[in-house]
């Protein structure tokens, strides 16, 4: 029997963005499909209800692979497409598997020899990189940083010398209750030159990409990124 095919399916941050952002090919595929592993159900059944999906979503089986998800789970989830099942993986948002949990069942499908088949799509990681105006040439995305203020102090100065030493751009991201905190730790950890961008709301009507040295920074004050997705990028 021939597997099914894992479709990595891209998410808007908004869905009232989703014509403007995620490609039509992408969507007429998603309404294909009737079986999908999603990060939230409740919003992965609000994304497919905005397609609309081929088929009720009544009759869409949706299981939730989330950060709490045990390892032990993985083959179940799997298993569909072993029995020759198309699946399409989605996140809360962006891209499957990218700062996502979806990584592990993507890792499976390769062990167990699944196509695995990535759609375009909004990242906001790329989108926040190419509006930044820091170095596409090399750069390199670190996921969340320490919580601790103190660790979280310690692992920026690594970065911005890294970034120094390597003319490398570091990108991270926050849980968005948290981008205030992690604000004010730039501005306390980095060099008066160091060029920092926050790039907030990506894909919306707030969207909003900026970029300016820490020193202006200090004298410009915190802009509004309160509970608002954000990604933050330095270069030394």
């Amino acid at each position: 029997m021939n597997k099914g095919s894992l479709y990595l399916i891209p998410v808007p941050l908004g869905l009232s963005a989703l014509d403007t952002v995620l490609p039509l090919a992408v969507q007429n595929q998603a309404k294909q499909l009737k079986h999908f592993v999603a990060e939230n159900a409740k919003s992965a059944r609000a994304f497919l209800k905005l397609l609309p999906s081929d088929t009720p979503l009544q009759q869409i089986e949706i299981y939730e692979l989330s950060e709490h998800t045990p390892v032990s789970a993985l083959p179940n989830l799997l298993a569909p497409l072993k029995a020759g099942i198309d699946v399409g993986l989605i996140s809360e948002a962006g891209c499957p598997a990218v700062a996502d949990p979806g990584a592990n069942l993507v890792a499976l499908a390769q062990r167990e020899g699944v196509c695995v088949v990535p759609m375009t799509g909004p990242s906001s990681i790329l989108l926040a990189l190419m509006g930044s105006g820091l170095s596409g040439q090399n750069f390199a995305f670190h996921g969340y940083l320490p919580v601790k203020e103190d660790e979280r102090q310690k692992k920026l100065r690594e970065l911005e010398k890294d970034s120094r030493q390597e003319k490398r751009t570091q990108i991270f991201i926050e849980t968005p209750y948290r981008n205030r905190q992690m604000f004010e730790t730039l501005i306390k950890a980095c060099a008066d030159s160091t060029k920092i961008c926050v790039a907030t709301d990506l894909t919306l009507e707030s969207e909003s990409i900026m970029t300016r040295t820490r020193a202006q920074w200090r004298h410009q004050g915190l802009p509004e990124i309160d509970r608002r997705p954000t990604v933050f990028l330095l270069q030394a």
